[in-house]
């Protein structure tokens, strides 16, 4: 009898650390489709997490969930944000709390140049992220601030999608399929701006299909399969596990 391997020892458990953002229990729908499954995880401050599975495992739709996008709909189950109940808002009150997804078709405004974008984000005043800093975070964004954003390239769009929800001020920053479609010499750029603003202490969560470009980047991984949490742990775990990996991210 061919028996799965268990990699159960780490999933559904909380970490006993202080955690900044928290999901406990939540189950989601999509209509009648059951999508998440009582999942549990901790993301602590200052922390890439890289949040992994097959295609149809649920990724996205923990993303969205921890959004408050109200697809799917969260049926069951409490979210914490810096000691505030997500759970309990809309996306609108979510985004106000400190969230910024950044959605796999990024959604570039038409007709509005890429400071017109940056700007009607921007909360006013900007506390941590001016125009100037964005600019400096992303150069080819400050040489084509005059130019209509959705006229710019995959990748410059993916870098104005991210600068766009930084300019919010946001605590966490949830990523959504950030490298598809993208040449390496624009992921590699991508990667390096994500390394820089953890180190100022931003707190993100990954999406994405490229597993090992992810895993390398991320500080911890947790691994989806049909809706419930099959592993929770480091990166370097994952990076090092064949079995895990073979398993589950067909890597």
């Amino acid at each position: 009898m061919n028996v799965k391997p268990d990699f159960s020892k780490n999933a559904n458990v909380a970490s006993t650390a202080p955690a900044f953002l928290s999901v406990w229990d939540v189950h989601a729908y999509y209509g009648e489709s059951y999508i998440v499954q009582g999942i549990n995880f901790n993301v602590h401050e200052g922390e890439i997490l890289a949040l992994l599975g097959r295609n149809g495992a649920g990724k996205t739709s923990t993303l969205r969930s921890i959004a408050r996008t109200g697809s799917p709909m969260v049926t069951r189950g409490e979210i914490w944000l810096d000691h505030k109940p997500l759970h309990k808002m809309s996306s609108y009150e979510a985004a106000a709390a400190g969230l910024g997804l950044v959605p796999e078709d990024r959604r570039i405004i038409p007709g509005l140049t890429v400071e017109e974008n940056l700007q009607l984000a921007q909360i006013a005043p900007p506390i941590g992220w001016s125009l100037e800093r964005l600019y400096d975070l992303f150069p080819r964004l400050g040489e084509r601030r005059k130019q209509e954003g959705v006229t710019l390239s995959g990748g410059e769009q993916q870098m104005l999608a991210i600068a766009r929800a930084l300019a919010r001020d946001i605590k966490v920053l949830l990523l959504d399929e950030p490298y598809e479609g993208l040449a390496p010499v624009i992921v590699d750029e991508i990667e390096k701006t994500l390394i820089h603003i953890k180190e100022q202490g931003m707190t993100t969560i990954i999406v994405e299909q490229n597993a090992v470009r992810a895993l390398e980047l991320a500080d911890r991984a947790v691994i989806l399969d049909t809706g419930g949490i099959v592993f929770d742990g480091t990166a370097a775990e994952v990076l090092l596990n064949e079995e895990l990996r073979s398993e589950y991210l067909a890597i």
